[in-house]
Formats: structure tokens, sequence, C-alpha cells
């Protein structure tokens, strides 16, 4: 047996082929996509960013995942990465900071997996079990209110009540010079070492990553400015000077950290609405004898009963009973799929209607799990962005620190007293802008993450607003996403001389006694949504085969009574005003030899190509009418996808369903393609390769979707879907509103905006202000009311609305 070239799963022993596209695969979904994006360039480097192209799987050992708290940029990555590297026992190690995941590959006799966390909680970072993350969010108030709010406010009152005067020539209250002096400067440098060392302690820890990974960013920047103007005046305070500037330490460090401390503040507040997500997780499972036994205790081969509303636990065969299964948390697929005896299920679907025995396959894997690890794999393989401002600073850093000390050198050759030349030095990395450069990012993010808030968007990964600016294509998942993923009842159609609404009704009374999904699409279209609780089993007036359980609420469109009901593999029948009624799959009256019209039977392949279920209803030794049952598309959809397409994007519809179902949108002029029947491991492969002619967004709301959500450079998850689909996303949709897509890349659109033109207010202010201070006409002091200056154009700009419906 061969492996699905395009992703990875067993062919089986008839695998899928066709004389244009090489290799062997799967499921026609596979084999349709490789046949459509075969064609692409660099796809040798493609296979090199997949998960399981990283060096760890040469290595014959162990891999662990873990949740890192701190990283909040590239240089993050490259520092851990390095760090982990460092360890005994460990073979490789990526880290991403866009989803707070770092992948070690271990060698378990010489590392202990418990010992990880500890090794890589270093400098700040705070590693812990992916699947359980313990983040501290406390603790950055406390530093900000502690640390800044308190000691630092205490130094700027001294300096306001005793230092600025004497800047303006007023007589000093105290002698500076004596022991007065001595004292308040003795405080004030206290005070400011509290706020650059406890405060400033994560911009300090960044800038010192930054330097072992040789990647200069903006926390180098004002660490400069912060940490050499406490230099400078604790030097000069040792030798007797007053012109101490530990006011200019203490402004550059609260400025930045409170821009930083809003960004989170606001995140904090957007990612706060995510806490009604559903969870599927399942920890406990029932042996065949009823028995219940924790999941890591079952063994292949072991038979577990699954009941009506749980979830299969492993995948596996069915050893016993006949069921309707829900898939779509899986696989995408809208519509439930029959399982009898010795049919495969996949664990993490549900189980709708009847019990069955499930015997545990040979590596008594889930579906569900495959998919949560897969999801980490391709997570902790995706690099973050790297800030634009962080990208300039590469370049900006060590820019600034050769201007400053060719400056001071410079002074220093002209015949200045040292202090003169260090003053030139100190006031160029100062008037260097690095509060409205440190900034300019978070709040320009922070007024992004807050407006998109507003619309029912919650933008988890902030390096949205740097990737969906680059975005050329757009997936979009159908169940669930484009259509509601709810069953309904659709369409009904009457034979001739039949009335429409005696068919629903008649089959309504007898579809009551059943709890398949497609019974309840039935009842709930004919008693009114709402009027039945899903999974419930109402009685009917009794009979052979009827199923015991209180009466279902009548709405207005009170359905007869039924009795006798009988609910067998593919439908129900009972007695309705003395006739027998019978509600189900074509096949159920074929075999009763019940003919139906050809107008009929018309309709029911009608409701077939279009991806729903026909549902055939007779009585008297005929069919009177079929029904159609499936999931609506949510309203909007066609907009959507051509606003998408206006903005010169190409869209790509993605579904586990089968071609009919999808057909609807391969008909819309703005959708470029559509794929179906592709299962989700292999949503993730198409992503990647779509991936190869530019950036990728996907929005999805399933399980299924999780991987692919994490493979799309943005991905853009509906709220109303799963918590592990918007644990891999960087962005969710709360509301149940797909319009919110596009409106997620006009907030996208604006923040970048916003974020450059603070950047460029920061390079335009620089361009002026460091020539003034290499010249001598700023001090230190002017430099700072120039950098404070600069600093609150670029709060007063980002506090604007990015987004502006109207």
């Amino acid at each position: 047996m061969t492996d699905c070239t395009l992703c990875d799963l067993p062919t089986g022993d008839d695998p899928h082929t066709a004389p244009d596209v090489d290799g062997e695969f799967c499921c026609r979904g596979c084999l349709t996509v490789a046949r459509s994006l075969d064609g692409v360039e660099d796809l040798d480097d493609l296979d090199e960013r997949r998960p399981d192209a990283t060096p760890g799987d040469e290595f014959d050992g162990e891999t662990t995942f873990l949740h890192v708290d701190g990283m909040h940029c590239a240089t993050c990555e490259s520092f851990l990465e390095m760090t982990a590297g460092e360890q005994e026992g460990v073979a490789a190690a990526e880290a991403s900071y866009a989803t707070d995941t770092i992948r070690v590959d271990y060698d378990p006799d010489t590392v202990d997996a418990d010992e990880l966390p500890d090794r890589l909680s270093v400098a700040g970072y705070a590693a812990s079990d992916r699947a359980d993350p313990d983040a501290d969010e406390d603790d950055a108030v406390v530093r900000f209110l502690i640390g800044g709010g308190f000691f630092g406010m205490m130094a700027m009152l001294w300096y306001v009540v005793f230092l600025y005067p004497t800047y303006f020539g007023y007589e000093p209250i105290v002698d500076l010079g004596g022991v007065s002096g001595t004292y308040l400067f003795a405080q004030i440098w206290l005070f400011a070492s509290i706020v650059l060392f406890y405060t400033g302690y994560p911009i300090l820890r960044g800038a010192y990553v930054s330097l072992r990974a040789r990647q200069p960013n903006m926390d180098l920047l004002v660490s400069l400015a912060a940490t050499s103007s406490y230099a400078y005046s604790t030097l000069a305070l040792l030798v007797g000077r007053t012109d101490l500037y530990f006011d200019v330490t203490i402004a550059v460090i609260l400025v930045v950290t409170a821009g930083n401390h809003y960004e989170s503040i606001i995140k904090r507040r957007a990612t706060g609405m995510l806490t009604d997500l559903t969870t599927t997780e399942d920890r406990a499972v029932r042996t065949e004898a009823g028995e219940t036994v924790a999941a890591d205790a079952v063994d292949p081969g072991d038979r577990l009963l699954v009941r009506p509303g749980e979830r299969v636990p492993f995948d596996g065969t069915v050893a016993e009973g006949t069921a309707a299964v829900d898939e779509a948390l899986v696989t995408g697929e809208s519509l439930p799929a029959t399982k009898r005896e010795g049919d495969p299920v996949r664990g993490g679907t549900v189980v709708t209607d009847s019990p069955v025995v499930v015997e545990v396959g040979e590596d008594a894997a889930s579906t569900l799990d495959t998919l949560v690890r897969l999801l980490w794999e391709i997570q902790s393989s995706r690099s973050g962005i790297q800030r634009l401002v962080d990208r300039l600073a590469t370049v900006f850093v060590p820019l600034v620190v050769a201007v400053a000390a060719v400056g001071a050198a410079a002074t220093l050759a002209l015949g200045s007293a040292p202090i003169d030349a260090a003053l030139v030095g100190l006031t160029v990395l100062i008037v260097s802008c690095p509060c409205a450069l440190g900034l300019a990012t978070p709040l320009a993010v922070a007024a992004g993450i807050r407006d998109a808030a507003k619309r029912g968007i919650v933008v988890v990964s902030d390096a949205v607003f740097e990737s969906a600016a680059d975005v050329d294509t757009v997936v979009l998942d159908k169940t669930g996403t484009l259509t509601d993923g709810e069953m309904r009842l659709l369409d009904a159609t009457a034979a001739e001389g039949e009335s429409v609404e005696r068919v629903r009704r008649r089959a309504a009374a007898v579809e009551r006694a059943s709890v398949h999904p497609v019974a309840e699409a039935i009842v709930a279209g004919v008693l009114g949504d709402g009027d039945r609780p899903a999974g419930s089993r109402p009685a009917t007036d009794g009979g052979a085969g009827a199923t015991d359980g209180a009466p279902a609420e009548v709405g207005a469109l009170d359905p007869p009574s039924a009795t006798g009901v009988d609910v067998f593999d593919r439908g129900v029948a009972g007695r309705v005003d003395g006739d027998e009624v019978v509600v189900g799959h074509p096949d159920c009256f074929d075999e009763r030899g019940w003919q139906a019209s050809d107008r009929l039977r018309e309709a029911g392949t009608a409701a077939r190509d279009r991806g729903n279920v026909p549902v055939y209803v007779g009585w008297a030794g005929r069919v009177r009418g079929v029904l159609a049952v499936g999931d609506e598309v949510r309203d909007g959809w066609e907009s959507v996808v051509a606003d998408l397409d206006a903005d010169g994007r190409r869209v790509v519809v993605l579904t586990g369903d089968a071609p009919a179902a999808a057909a609807r949108f391969a008909e819309h002029p703005a959708i470029d393609e559509v794929f179906a029947e592709v299962p989700p491991e292999a949503k993730a492969e198409t992503v990647r390769r779509l991936g190869v002619d530019g950036p990728v967004a996907m929005v999805g709301d399933g399980s299924n979707d999780a991987p692919a959500l994490a493979a799309a450079d943005l991905g853009v998850s509906v709220a109303s879907g799963t918590d592990l689909a918007a644990d891999a996303a960087d962005a969710v949709l709360l509301e149940d509103r797909l319009s919110a897509v596009p409106e997620l890349f006009a907030v996208t659109r604006g923040t970048n905006r916003r974020l450059k033109q603070n950047l460029g207010w920061a390079f335009v202010y620089n361009a002026v202000a460091i020539p003034l201070a290499l010249t001598g006409v700023l001090n230190p002091l002017l430099a700072a009311l120039a950098m404070a200056s600069s600093s609150i154009l670029v709060v007063t700009n980002s506090a604007r609305a990015v987004f502006d419906p109207d």
C-alpha cells in the first residue's frame, strides 16, 4: 500500500490515478488538487517549508510542542531556537512568535520531556506544555503600574520641583552641590534604576536577544537611548555634575512600555470575546460492557460503545450496529454518513441516532488528535512576520550608533572636552526618535485591533496587519463558512394532484420518531425552528418499533399523529390516518416496488445535483413527494466573493463535500476554482501549493480546517466553529456575518497605512533632528522634548479610526 502523493494518507488497494497527473492519490479530491496545481513553480522549495521536512524528522527521537510566553518578534524565534539547540539531547528546534509555539525534537534517553519547559524558560521567556499554556498576564501590569507609575512619577516629580526650574535660570530650592543635593540625586538614581531594570526589563531583554541573534530590532534602539542616558547620568553624578538626564531614561522606558501595554490591553479585551467557543477534547471512553476508562488505556482491537450524541474516540471500524455519523467537524462534509458493520469510522466524528460498537484500529489513533498534531506541526514551522519597524531597525540602529560615535569622536578631535563629546553622542541617540519608532507599531496595531473588534473581528496575531496586505489568494471553506453548516428542509415537491403541505406534514409525523439529522431537519422545517430540541426522541402513539420518550411540542403546523412507527436502516415508516407512510432513501421505495413519477425522480436528481439529500415520501403504494434537505448558503456570499475579486484577489473554494454540493459556487464568475472531496490532511497541502504564487488567506470554521488555517499566511476562523480552528487562526469572526471578511482586509489596509505614516514621520523628524544634534544646536534636554513632541504626534495619528465603513 502506498501513500497519497498530495497528503501522505494511505491510498488503499485501489488508488486514484490519471494519465495527466504523476503519482497516486487517496481520493478524487487530492487528484483534482494535484491536477490543477501540478504546474506551479518552485514546488521543491515549497516542500522544504513543510513541517514534515524539518530536520527533526531524520532524528530517531521524539517531538514535543511547547507554548512560550514572551515572544514578540522574529529575534525571539532565533534566540529560542539557538537556546534549545544548545541543550544536550536536543536535535532541532523551530519557533514561531506568531503562534507562541516552539517544536523541539529531542532524544528521550538524554533529556526528559518534562525538563524541556524549564530549560527553555530563560531570559524572561516562560515555556509550558503546548496543550495547557499558562500565561501570566498580570506581570506586565505590575511592572508598568509599580515600576513606572510609582517610582517613575516620583523621579519626575523631583525633576519638576527641584531641577527643571534651574534649567530656566531660577535658583534651586536646595543646594544641589551639598548633602541635600546628593540625597536628592541618589533618590532619582534609585527610582530611575527601578524603572530601567524592572519596568524596562522586557525591552532590555528584547535588545539582548537581538544582539545574541544578530538581528538588531527596535528594542535595541530604545535600550541604547535609555541605557546611554542612564550611564552618562550615573557617571556625571559620581563626578559631581548636576546635568543629569535620568528623566530621559524614564520617559523613553515609560512611553514605549505604555504603548506596548496599551496594545496588549486592547488585544486581551478582543480575545476575551472567544470564551464561548466549543471544546472538542474527549478524555474518557466507554467499553462495550459500559465501563468508563481513560482514553490512554485503550489498545488496538478494543471494542468501545459509542452512544448517540457522543464522539467516536479513535479511528476504527463499526463492529456492531448501524448509525448516521456526523463527520463535518473532522472531514468538513456537511451531510451525515450512514455507517454499518464493517465500515470505517474516524475518531472525532459524532454518532447521531443509534448506538454502535467500534473496534479500535491498529494504531489506536484519533483523526481529531492527528489534526491537532498536524496543526502544531504547521504552527511551529510557520515563522512570524518580522515587523516592518524591526526590519528597518536592522539598518537604522547600526547607522544611528555609527553617527553618534563619529559625532562624538569628531567633537573630541576638534578640541572639545570628553564630557562635551559624550553629550553629542548621547544627544544623537536620544534624538533618534526611539519613542516615536517604538510607538509606531504598537499604537497602530492597537488601533487596528480596536476597530476590528468594533466590526466583530478578533485579531489574534498582530502579524495580520502586515501579512493581509500582501494576500493574493483567498481560500474559502464551504461548509460552515459559505454555508451555515446546519441541515434544513430546503424544498418540497408533490406529485400531481397532491399538496405539498400534506407531504410535509405526513413526513414530519413519522420522522418525529427518529433523531437522524435529516429527520431533525424535516421536523424542524414543519414545526418551525426551535420547536423540537436537537437530539430529542419524542414518542409516537405506540405500536411496533415505536420509540419511548416524551412528546415534542407542536407548533402551528402540527403534523397528524403516527402509530406503529418503525425506524430502520434508510428510513422510517408508520401509519398516518390509516395509511402506511414511508419516508426515506429512494432505495426503500424500490425495494417495496413503489413507483415515482418522472417529475418526482427529476426533483430528486436535481436535489442530489445541488449537493442536497433527496428524501422520498410515499403512501398507498406510490411515491407522493420529494423533500430536499441540506445546508443553506449564507446571505451575501455572492457580494463577498465579488468584493474579494474586485480587490484583485484570486478566490478559491475548498470543501470535503462532493462536487455536486459545491457546483453552485463553481458557476460564480468571481470564484476562480473549486476543489471538492478534499480530506482535512490535504487541505493544508492545498493551501501550501496555492502559496507558491503568493500569500494565501484561508477562511474556515471546523477542526478539519485548523491545519489549513495554520498553513495559510493569514488564517481567518468563524467563531461558530471550534476552538481548535480559532487557535489556529490569526483572526476570528465573532458574528455570523461573512461580510466581515472584506472588512478585515479593509481594517488591515488602514492599519498598515497608519503604521507607515507613523514611521514616515519618525524618519522625517530624524532627518532634521540628528544633524542639529551633531552641530550642538540640541542638548539632551531639548532632544528629549523634541522626542516627546514626535511621540505625541504618533499617538494622535494612531488614535484616529483606521477604518470607516461609511
